[in-house]
């Protein structure tokens, strides 16, 4: 069986040939790359027409094959600019018709993994997939790829990509920025927005083309800017490791090509027990021979349809697909015996306080960060975090004692809770007790928001059940806001946790929690909200 793949999502054109054993037979591809301005997806459209025909015939020459071999073509069904998914899925539809062979239109992002565990060797990672379009830590889970955090806004190519137009460097920005960087002097302090495991690159994005022409060299600003976002995604992509209990990491994307992302997602591995993928970077970017290896996959799960079935679907999530042909490896991080949990902020060890049982959670120096941001992240969130639980505890809400605050080392001694983690508690509940459960986290979550906390991490590993109640842990990433906004990620940060690892109750115990969260001041705006952000597109034009 040999698959053709057509990409062209954004501004490049990739086709490539794979065979139904995963060998890559051929890719060709050609970016369009503008003289002035970002991509226009009525440009794109129109570079994909022009260029598709010359390089499946390029592709077919590397392989040596002709166009009678083919017995498939996939194409990028999406997510991905409007005319130019329509260009791409046309050019598709007329080789089917014309070699009177099936075709099927695949996801993107699941491509991107797919090619890399295919070329790397990885069986089940957790991935942080960064493209001009996309941001998205992705890990299987309950027979899909579940998405564990992504942008809440632009992703980090299109970040770049604006920052290097604002200030004159060109397109593509990421290159450019990365040249930069090289030759910088000093770090310049910018917004560092983590929600969870959301990112927030717009606030940071604002501030660095803001600090360049209020003077502070180029050189500076990129390097700041680079660090700080950087930062950001491999923290979050500790996390999600942390909460879905995985061994693998594997980068891809077109940002994938950056050195320093490389070096820093590799460092934090090493540190957090993990094995490190990457594809060879011409399988990072854009690429027709995902969309062939997808083809495959796809062709020999019998998801293959009618022409009919082929509209494109922009806003094509990477949790709306089925992936039958992908299995959890089942293999869980394994630890030193004297960690007794290891968070993307934190190391938690057993200890004594005065005849009691305490656990000391300790904010480790992270190596992948360069030490201007990791002091500051490390103090602001030890003080933080002692804080709000005391806060949270007049509030009503259960959470440990706190005995002793080290801020020289970044530690807190506190009460050591008995009980289970939710996490392991959920999936073995029957119904009665998932609804009490869920209902006293939506209580409680109500208490926190109508005393203005946030709580800014909430997943089912950051609460315990200790008898009757439940206790909330982890307030690192807590502030203090009244934000409808504000409240409406943080439960949206909870949603996205329960249904990566806990799939078939997290529609039930969602409804459970905003049963309990009822009390809440803010409860329709909220609610609302949540839906709001939800439907925003993840997918974002490089527009003029």
């Amino acid at each position: 069986m040999i698959c053709i793949g057509i990409e062209g999502t954004a501004e490049k054109t990739g086709v490539g040939i794979v065979d139904s054993e995963g060998n890559i037979l051929a890719s060709a591809g050609k970016p369009l790359i503008p003289e002035k301005g970002g991509i226009h997806p009525r440009e794109a459209a129109e570079h994909h027409a022009a260029t598709i025909v010359p390089l499946i015939n390029d592709s077919l020459n590397q392989s040596g094959l002709s166009l009678d071999d083919l017995d498939l073509v996939a194409f990028s069904r999406g997510p991905g600019l409007g005319p130019a998914l329509r260009t791409v899925a046309t050019a598709a539809r007329s080789l089917s018709l014309m070699l009177k062979i099936p075709i099927v239109g695949v996801n993107h992002c699941i491509g991107h993994v797919e090619i890399g565990k295919l070329t790397t060797g990885a069986v089940d990672p957790v991935t942080l997939y960064v493209s001009g379009g996309n941001t998205q830590i992705i890990a299987y889970e309950y027979g899909r790829y579940r998405v564990f955090g992504e942008t809440l806004d632009v992703a980090m190519g299109n970040c770049l990509d604006q920052f290097s137009r604002s200030v004159g460097l060109g397109h593509p920005g990421g290159p450019k920025v990365e040249k930069m960087a090289k030759n910088y002097s000093k770090y310049i302090e910018l917004p560092y927005t983590v929600k969870g495991m959301d990112l927030s690159f717009s606030g940071l994005l604002t501030a660095a083309i803001r600090k360049y022409e209020s003077g502070e060299s180029i050189e500076d600003v990129c390097y700041s800017l680079q660090e700080t976002a950087f930062s950001m995604l491999v923290e979050v992509t500790e996390r999600a490791i942390a909460h879905a209990n995985k061994r693998e990491v594997m980068l891809c994307g077109g940002v994938a090509a950056n050195s320093r992302l490389r070096e820093m997602l590799a460092t934090m591995s090493e540190e957090h027990y993990c094995e490190f993928y990457m594809p060879p970077v011409k399988y990072c970017g854009d690429n027709g021979a995902m969309i062939a290896w997808m083809g495959q996959l796809m062709h020999k799960n019998g998801l293959v349809k009618d022409i009919k079935d082929t509209g494109v679907i922009q806003k094509y999530r990477t949790d709306q697909v089925d992936v039958p042909w992908m299995k959890s490896a089942g293999k869980s991080l394994k630890l030193p015996k004297n960690i007794l949990e290891k968070g993307a902020e934190a190391n938690i060890y057993p200890g004594q306080w005065l005849d009691n049982d305490v656990i000391i959670k300790n904010r480790v120096s992270k190596s992948y960060r360069i030490p201007e941001i990791d002091l500051r992240l490390r103090k602001k969130r030890t003080k933080q975090e002692a804080k709000l639980l005391g806060e949270s505890k007049r509030c009503g809400v259960k959470t440990p004692l706190v005995f002793d605050i080290d801020k020289k080392n970044f530690s807190i001694v506190m009460e050591k809770i008995d009980g289970q983690v939710v996490k392991e508690v959920l999936d073995h509940s029957d119904s009665s007790t998932l609804e009490k459960i869920c209902v006293e986290i939506g209580e409680n979550l109500a208490n926190l928001h109508n005393c203005g906390i946030i709580h800014g991490d909430l997943t089912s590993s950051n609460l315990i059940l200790s008898g009757e109640s439940v206790y909330f842990l982890d307030f690192g990433l807590g502030t203090i806001s009244d934000l409808v906004e504000d409240k409406g990620v943080d439960l949206l940060v909870f949603k996205k946790a329960i249904s990566g690892v806990h799939n078939d109750i997290s529609d039930e115990c969602m409804r459970y929690i905003l049963k309990g969260y009822e009390n809440a001041q803010d409860y329709n705006a909220v609610t609302k909200k949540i839906t709001e952000i939800e439907n925003r597109g993840r997918y974002t034009a490089n527009y003029e």
